[in-house]
């Protein structure tokens, strides 16, 4: 038997979230003494102490943190694998594809046009998402397959087929000291303002931006350089330079799906994938 179930993970949550038995109790529209003895069946049965309690204030234990963390992926887990199961048992389910607005190197045209000669093809319905929450679209549920960029997304959890790989470009203002360059390696960067994608906790020190028409803006106005994949950034817009940074890793425009997913809705979309992709370079990319 399991130590927990999902409604009492939803209990402990919504008490963790609003540290007030009276609020989550509220929430989960149940009575406050019965949230209250569900809480200490949960204590009980794990042996560890969860939250502590006093007449004015609650708040988390070490060990009530630990839950809080895994027990709101434990949930969404639960959540996402009904709705792999309700897609799964749909059979005239669209197919849902995720990108980044200007992120397939000129590839998805050519993809959906092949994919549309496949027997039993669905509609595909284009989702456009931003620089972080296209992975978690898969995870989740919200999306199928998704153009994702390496090493920039984490693929853990899904299976991918490369389909393009080019270099990284460094995008200047005009008028900066490196724009004659007719190339630039990463030493040449180091010193440079780089910005702070959102949700990205690891990025630059420069202006926090959420898409690359606010990074070229940025870029403009001599705020910070960038450097992305030279798709990203093509044709070039006016006031920047792309130079090629010779050093920088591959970038690599991949399609992924959940590891986990072997519906023929998919593995129909991606075996056209790879086939567009080798049709394209049979035929050479700027034909």
């Amino acid at each position: 038997m399991a130590d927990l179930e999902t409604r009492e993970l939803e209990y402990f949550i919504a008490v963790a979230d609003e540290l007030h038995f009276g609020r989550a109790a509220e929430r989960l529209s149940i009575a406050q003494p019965a949230l209250s003895k569900a809480i200490r069946r949960i204590e009980t049965r794990l042996g560890v102490q969860l939250l502590l309690r006093s007449s004015r204030h609650v708040s988390l234990t070490p060990a009530g943190e630990t839950l809080l963390h895994h027990g709101r992926h434990a949930i969404d887990a639960v959540a996402a694998a009904a709705r792999h199961a309700r897609r799964a048992g749909d059979t005239e389910a669209h197919l849902r594809l995720v990108v980044k607005a200007g992120g397939d190197a000129a590839l998805l045209s050519g993809i959906l046009t092949r994919y549309s000669r496949q027997p039993g093809a669905r509609q595909v319905d284009i989702l456009f998402g931003g620089a972080t929450d296209r992975v978690e679209r898969l995870h989740d549920g919200r999306a199928d397959v998704a153009l994702l960029h390496t090493p920039f997304d984490d693929l853990t959890g899904l299976a991918y087929e490369t389909l393009h790989v080019e270099g990284r470009v460094a995008i200047l203002p005009c008028e900066h000291r490196l724009a004659s360059r007719t190339e630039l390696r990463l030493a040449d960067l180091e010193h440079e303002t780089l910005p702070r994608w959102k949700g990205v906790s690891d990025g630059g020190t420069g202006p926090e931006i959420a898409d690359v028409p606010q990074m070229i803006q940025m870029i403009t106005l001599g705020r910070t350089i960038a450097m992305l994949p030279r798709s990203l950034v093509e044709p070039v817009p006016p006031g920047v330079v792309c130079v090629p940074v010779t050093d920088a890793p591959a970038s690599h425009l991949v399609l992924a799906w959940p590891e986990t997913d072997r519906r023929p809705l998919v593995a129909s979309f991606v075996d056209a994938a790879v086939a567009a992709k080798e049709a394209r370079q049979d035929r050479g990319p700027d034909q």
